[in-house]
């Protein structure tokens, strides 16, 4: 049995090493620039982003 192919780029394509497609690279953009203390973590199957959490710091 064979793998299937790979499909195009879609939405969580990463083209590159850096570069990420529109909705993947707005939603990354927006979760930065809300944090101020955390972590972005992007989780990347077979070159694609599926999934971005976001955990947030609070320091006093």
């Amino acid at each position: 049995m064979t793998k299937p192919a790979h499909p195009g780029p879609g939405p969580g394509h990463i083209d590159g090493p850096a570069g990420l497609t529109g909705p993947v690279r707005a939603a990354l953009e927006e979760a930065i620039a809300k944090l101020r203390f955390g972590v972005v973590q992007l989780t990347v199957h077979e070159g694609r982003v599926v999934q971005l959490e976001v955990t947030e710091k609070k320091r006093f």
